[in-house]
């Protein structure tokens, strides 16, 4: 049992050493503190750190972990919405809100075309698709809240990311080493892209990921307040769920969560609330690391390749009809590549690719994309679910 408290603690202080790295190295932050957790949860799995020597322990173990990731989650989600200023999107351009609904919906067509020609192959289907519709409309975040919410399977979750992080870095890497290029030529229009030109260490993540001084006095005390709301509206979120259900329904705490948070973000004194999405951030690497290390090897067969092809139907299908769809309103090919990256990956992979193209008039659309996305996900994903979860 001592090995499975020094994993636990691991669980920790993997995440610290991830951000202390993202602080220290340009490297880091290009790969992303996410793509790492998921990195070290699945190496950490196969290289049989899991393996325990009763089934006793490993049960026991299993436990502990599905209490940290019940708790992480619900945590992360309000800390990474306080500073969210929403009234941006009433100020950002037409493009920037043409980018965001055409990229939703191409997911969102992506993911039903998806479901009907897997449905036979994929177990769990309906709920893989609310999942998928969820990350690829926010990242991660809606994905594990999804995941939580309408209970699935840990061991497909496990499968669903590895794949998605298998078919989505790539695509990362290709945009950061000149991919954008070819969507400069695809879609040759100029709205609020190519004025802003600047050096790559001028666009900072600063907005999104910016881990230095959360342990100063000033800033600690104000992420201290903001996990306090958070967990008071996590308390709020779970005796909401027992008075409906009589139980703690995981979709009824997650989108009562999300829904106090996006209040909470109109009043200043949350929205100012110092290093909140950083703390936030710390949850969700926690929750990587160990969803990640559920992966097991052994688990690749013939349905888990099939859950693969979905994974990349969507993520093929949605970023060709997204492309279409901006070509039709000759949306520039900077704003869509990073209206991407932040509905498939999220927004704390928008500066590094705002960096790769030298362009930071599209940083903050890039985020408001992204920010709306986590904003919406875990609703669009729960209702997709739950609308094919009663087509026969």
């Amino acid at each position: 049992m001592i090995k499975a408290y020094i994993i636990l603690a691991c669980y920790i202080i993997f995440p610290i050493l991830i951000i202390e790295a993202f602080k220290r190295w340009t490297i880091v932050q290009k790969i992303g503190t996410v793509v790492l957790a998921y990195a070290v949860g699945i190496i950490a799995s196969l290289c049989g750190v899991f393996d325990f020597a009763t089934p006793e322990v490993a049960e026991s173990f299993s436990k502990l972990q599905s209490t940290i990731m019940s708790v992480a989650v619900p945590l992360a989600i309000p800390l990474m919405l306080f500073n969210c200023d929403f009234k941006l999107w009433t100020k950002s351009l037409p493009k920037t809100a043409w980018a965001l609904v055409t990229g939703i919906v191409a997911v969102i067509i992506a993911s039903i075309s998806g479901y009907f020609i897997f449905r036979n192959n994929v177990p769990e289907i309906a709920k893989v698709t609310g999942m998928m519709a969820g990350i690829y409309t926010g990242g991660t975040m809606n994905f594990n809240a999804l995941g939580a919410a309408l209970n699935v399977d840990r061991s497909v979750m496990a499968i669903v990311l590895a794949f998605q992080m298998v078919i989505t870095t790539p695509y990362i890497f290709f945009l950061l080493g000149g991919g954008y290029k070819v969507f400069r030529k695809l879609l040759p229009y100029k709205d609020i892209t190519h004025k802003g030109r600047m050096d790559e260490d001028e666009v900072e993540t600063n907005d999104v990921e910016n881990y230095h001084g959360m342990f100063e006095k000033k800033n600690f005390i104000g992420m201290m307040k903001g996990l306090g709301l958070s967990v008071i509206f996590l308390a709020m979120g779970a005796g909401l769920a027992l008075l409906i259900t009589g139980t703690l329904n995981e979709l009824v705490v997650i989108l009562t969560i999300t829904t106090l948070a996006i209040i909470a973000s109109f009043f200043k004194k949350v929205r100012e609330l110092p290093k909140t999405f950083e703390l936030g951030m710390f949850f969700i690497l926690i929750f990587s690391v160990i969803v990640a290390s559920l992966f097991d090897i052994h688990s690749v067969n013939g349905y888990s390749l099939y859950i693969g092809g979905y994974v990349l139907w969507i993520m093929l299908c949605s970023a060709i009809l997204h492309l279409i769809f901006c070509r039709i309103a000759k949306v520039s090919g900077d704003l869509f590549c990073v209206s991407q990256v932040a509905l498939l990956c999220s927004p704390p992979f928008v500066p590094p690719i705002a960096s790769a193209m030298r362009n930071k008039k599209v940083l903050l659309s890039g985020i408001v994309v992204g920010l709306v996305g986590y904003a919406i996900g875990t609703y669009l994903g729960a209702l997709l679910a739950w609308v094919l979860s009663g087509v026969v």
